[in-house]
Order: C-alpha cells, then structure tokens, then sequence
C-alpha cells in the first residue's frame, strides 16, 4: 500500500468519481472532494469537503482552495455533455483554474481521468481535453495522464429495450467498433493507485477492463443469452446519421439552438464508428492487443445485474441509444 496522501478530488460526485473516492479513502489518503458552492452530496464518513467554482477564475485566482494544503490532485471532473462550450469551460478552463490552486495548495502531483478517444480528437471536447492535457504536462509539476475505453453504462442503453424484445440496435453491421469495457469499481481504483505509483508518473496510460475486446454484435449475444431470446438486430446506416448531422449543421447556421444538436450527434456518430482501443498510427487501425486490461469485473456480469434489478445505472449523456 502507498504511503498516505493528502488528496484533493474533483468530480467527486460523478459515478466514477464515488468510485475513486471510495478507493482512496480505503487505501488511507486523507480526501477533500471539491464540490460546486450550494452541493448537498452527501460523501462517505471521513472524506472532506470545500465549495469551489472551478469555472470562475477570478475567485479561483482570489481564494483559491484557501488555507488548504495537498500533495496530490485527482481529478474525475469532465463535462457532461461535451457541447463545445461545456467542454472548454470544464474539460479546460476549470482544469487550469484547478492546477493553478492545487499548485499553490502545495501539490506536487496529479492524476487525470482523460479519455482514450482523444487518440483521434475530431471533436471539440476531445480537443479541450487534450487542451488540458497539453497545459499539465508543461505544468512543472508531476502527472499522470489515464485515457480508459468505454465506460459499462455507456454500453447499457439497450438492456431494458431487449428485455422488453425489442430488437438491439447496431449501425453498420455491428462490426465497427470494439472495446475492452472497464467498471466504475475498477477503473476508480485504478486510479487510486496512481496516486502513490512513482511508475506511473510522467505517462499516459491508456485502459480497458478485463478481455477480448468486445463488438456490439458481442453485446447482442450476451443480451440474447442472459434473457434467453434470440437476437434480433436492427441495422442503422451510418449514412442515415450523417444525413441528420448535415441537416442539423446546416440549420444551425440560422439556428443557433440546433448547432447543440449537431455536435451531439457528431458525437454519437463518433462513437458508432471509433473503437474505444489504443490507436496504432503507424499501421492506421485500432490494436485489442496493445489495449492493456486491468480488474475483474465484465460486461457481462454486468448486464446480469442489470436484468436482476440489482444495480441501475446512470447513464446521464454517456450513451448513444
């Protein structure tokens, strides 16, 4: 076990985040979780709290984090729906108000939760990300850069609508994209040992939850056999997506509430098309093989539970259907 840290952690609140707070505090750091002025969150017994506006730099360049003081920041902190203007304002602007703080709160090092699609930033948020990423690594200060793959519940949408016999939806042939998904469980602690792993520093650490990478149409058959059904898919031309996204940019210039919509199908477009693996540049294609795995807990599993009403998943803006 690492030696104890004072912590600060942003995006506490988040489903990730409990989980990394959770895993902080059962390998002995002392937490603080900087949370929005007015949050009512309720945090588990022994970790700390403090209400920050991340996103007003005058009052961050002010106050700061205050008289407290840390060695580590960890951040859990992303927008939530990765419009452009949500993104630069968190995925960057609250990020470099926040290292600028923790710097003067005495840290010396920081872990951040990234994510492994900025391999291939054509989007605007995966663009403030690296933005950041950019900003931590010229900081002076120790980082560690973590990039996982798909989350469970972005690939969660679908239970209830199988269950119900719906068909599953894939686009294209439902061969597009793989990923190795990794839990909230274990991708949270994941990140607590980074906290105290000298190894880990001065990388980006692309992760995946426990192998093979997995399709929809793998997502499909695990549906079909945990409900005893048989699969029925749907197919969605990629086309058809793009259609919709030319229609939506090409209103957006008239009207500025539908430019939203636009990037949000970009997105989901994005996600439908891109493997959430590493990147290998050289060859042009997405590597399973290079996509290291941590932790124990499936998909699969998952999805059982699901079913059972055991867990329920918050899902917010993390999912495509």
């Amino acid at each position: 076990m690492s030696t104890p840290s004072r912590v600060l952690l942003l995006g506490a609140t988040g489903t990730i985040g409990r989980a990394t707070l959770a895993a902080l505090l059962a390998r002995g750091h002392q937490v603080t979780c900087v949370l929005r002025p007015g949050s009512e969150a309720t945090l588990p017994e022994g970790a700390g709290r403090v209400a920050v506006d991340l996103t007003d730099a005058d009052a961050m360049a002010r106050k700061g984090f205050g008289d407290l003081r840390a060695e580590t920041l960890v951040s859990c902190m992303a927008s939530r729906t990765g419009a452009p203007g949500d993104a630069w304002a968190v995925d960057h602007g609250a990020h470099v108000n926040a290292l600028a703080a923790a710097r003067a709160a005495g840290v010396t090092h920081m872990v951040l939760l990234s994510a492994i699609c900025v391999q291939k930033p054509l989007l605007e948020f995966q663009r403030a990300k690296l933005a950041f990423e950019a900003a931590l690594m010229e900081s002076g200060i120790d980082w560690t850069i973590v990039r996982p793959t798909a989350f469970f519940k972005s690939l969660s949408g679908q239970v209830a609508r199988v269950a119900a016999g719906k068909p599953f939806l894939v686009f294209g042939d439902g061969r597009l994209t793989a990923c190795k998904p990794i839990s909230d469980r274990d991708l949270g602690a994941y990140l607590a040992d980074c906290v105290g792993d000298e190894g880990r520093r001065g990388r980006i650490l692309p992760i995946g939850g426990p192998g093979p990478a997995i399709t929809p149409l793998d997502q499909a058959a695990m549906l079909s056999d945990l409900t005893g059904t048989p699969a029925r898919i749907r197919r969605v031309p990629v086309a058809m997506m793009s259609a919709i996204i030319g229609v939506l940019g090409g209103l957006g210039r008239v009207a500025p509430s539908l430019r939203g919509k636009a990037e949000f199908a970009r997105i989901g477009r994005y996600y439908a098309t891109e493997s959430m693996l590493v990147w290998d540049a050289a060859r042009r294609r997405y590597d399973a093989a290079a996509t290291p795995e941590t932790g124990a807990d499936t998909l699969r599993d998952h999805y059982a539970a699901l079913l059972r009403g055991e867990v329920a998943d918050d899902r917010g803006d993390h999912a495509v259907f």
